[in-house]
């Protein structure tokens, strides 16, 4: 299920990550770049992904992919990991992010970027968000990060913080650095140090993630600063592109130097459609960088730019539907929440997920297999086998978070669509299917969803009219995720008796 090839004719397309992959920090090593990015509530933590050329990526897996690194029980939506950083030095990956609500800051680490990743090293005497490290030429190690001030003037006040390193734990003297550069400017945030040439960059950004969100810069000839701003600040933000601009919320970025000498920025930004809604979550896009005056000149970001000066590399693509016949679920399933429990098992060339108690309107790990939404367009199918009893349901779940989400699902009374909007479930539409396989699909069209189901196979029909997809958007369901979309079983509360068997399932773009 990996994308296509994103290069045509010299240029490349953005997103380069498309859907739910915000906050991207990338690093290079030689001639190999790595790439990682927020995943908030969802388990396993942090995708990690490989790239030769900046533009195809190969997913490697996650950074936290064990109960014992990630604790994400009865977090709320958009709670859990923030805004990972990876670095490389003397021969050692770095990774460092949050666990908001949950321990604070921490960093893993490993030889090795598709793991295994070290247990989490917790880092006590810090607090805030967005933590990075610093690797610098002197051999000193520094981690800097962003908090709201604790006298601050309005929401939003905040400022950045630097400590040195002694191995993993911070000491000496807490500095602060820099605070937002726009007057009554909220939320500096996501920094980034960097050294180049004799100055120190300090890279940050500020206004919030949505509409205002814009790249600021500062230098500073000492790390401890004072940072002067850079006079042309923001690089970045297209705050003032307006409303029907496709591409929008440009911000939290991260820098990286070619083995060619270019200079590239990685960043996210959203793709809002429907008027000012964006499903697919805030995604990773790619501009470049070119330098004047001692000051980073970034690119406008475009869906479609000229590629790096780098050789093609494009990894095998994968399929476009997963037959559950490998021993191990694909990199590109989530799970909601830490699973404390093996609620699934493949077997038989099926997915087979147990209906337990849990649902998903409940802050808790509910039996939901699921991967992003990466298009506006796009269609999903699968193939159920089930039995219900009681209330227990099974089959596909498009969710925004436990307040906002549409069910597609066979129960004992037969096909349901439900919609689930502010915490409230509203059936929109019923079907009576007979015993056995039923195909189950939804095509999305825009913000247009519409759920369709076929017993027996091929003889497709539509479940209702097209569901209103802006329920799946941040815009209206709040938070910092986009959209997903899988399988899903529960019993409702209920003690659950049965399991339910996904044959296959496919993703497609339209």
């Amino acid at each position: 299920m990996e994308q296509a090839s994103r290069t045509e004719n010299g240029h490349f397309r953005n997103p380069v990550l498309p859907g739910c992959h915000p906050d991207p920090s990338i690093c290079r090593v030689g001639a190999d770049y790595y790439l990682v990015t927020s995943t908030f509530e969802w388990f396993p933590g942090v995708p990690i992904f490989h790239s030769r050329d900046l533009v195809h990526w190969r997913q490697l897996g996650h950074v936290l992919d064990r109960p014992s690194q990630l604790d994400l029980d009865g977090l709320a939506p958009s709670a859990g990991v923030y805004a990972p950083t990876i670095r490389h030095h003397d021969g050692v990956f770095y990774l460092i992010t949050t666990l908001v609500d949950g321990g604070g800051n921490f960093i893993v680490t490993a030889t090795d970027p598709a793991g295994p990743w070290s247990d989490p090293h917790w880092l006590p005497t810090t607090r805030g968000i967005d933590p990075s490290l610093f690797f610098d030429d002197d051999g000193t190690a520094w981690v800097v990060g962003t908090r709201e001030k604790t006298q601050g003037r309005y929401p939003g006040d905040t400022e950045i913080w630097l400590r040195r390193l002694d191995g993993l734990t911070p000491v000496g003297e807490e500095r602060i650095i820099w605070e937002a550069v726009q007057r009554r400017g909220i939320w500096s945030e996501g920094p980034h140090l960097y050294r180049i040439g004799d100055w120190y960059y300090l890279l940050t950004s500020e206004g919030g993630t949505a509409r205002d969100h814009a790249v600021m810069i500062a230098r500073s000839r000492d790390i401890a600063g004072p940072y002067e701003p850079d006079p042309r600040n923001p690089i970045l933000t297209n705050r003032h592109k307006g409303r029907e601009h496709p591409i929008a919320c440009t911000g939290h970025a991260d820098l990286v130097q070619t083995q060619e000498g270019e200079w590239w920025m990685v960043l996210l930004a959203t793709r809002p459609y429907g008027g000012d809604f964006a499903n697919l979550g805030r995604e990773t896009f790619l501009t470049p960088v070119t330098w004047e005056d001692g000051w980073p000149v970034v690119g406008e970001v475009t869906e479609s730019r000229r590629s790096p000066a780098l050789t093609p590399h494009r990894p095998p693509a994968g399929p476009a539907c997963d037959h559950f016949d490998s021993v191990r679920l694909s990199p590109v399933w989530n799970h909601l929440r830490t699973p404390r429990e093996p609620y699934w098992s493949l077997s038989g060339g099926r997915l087979w997920l147990r209906a337990r108690p849990e649902t998903l309107a409940e802050r808790v790990n509910p039996s939901l297999v699921a991967r992003r939404q990466q298009h506006r367009d796009f269609a999903v199918h699968t193939a159920l086998e089930f039995t219900p009893e009681g209330d227990e349901c099974a089959g596909l779940a498009l969710v925004q978070n436990d307040d906002f989400h549409i069910l597609v699902v066979l129960t004992a009374r037969g096909l349901e669509l439900v919609r689930r909007e502010a915490g409230t479930d509203r059936l929109l539409a019923r079907a009576d299917v007979p015993p056995g396989r039923v195909h189950l699909g939804v095509e999305a069209r825009g913000q247009d969803y519409q759920a369709r189901y076929a017993a027996p196979p091929g003889e497709w029909r539509d479940l209702g009219d097209p569901v209103d997809g802006r329920i799946l958007s941040s815009t209206v369901a709040g938070g910092f995720t986009g959209a997903y979309v899988g399988m899903y079983a529960s019993s409702n509360g209920g003690p659950g008796t049965n399991s339910a068997g996904f044959d296959w399932f496919e993703y497609q773009a339209l």
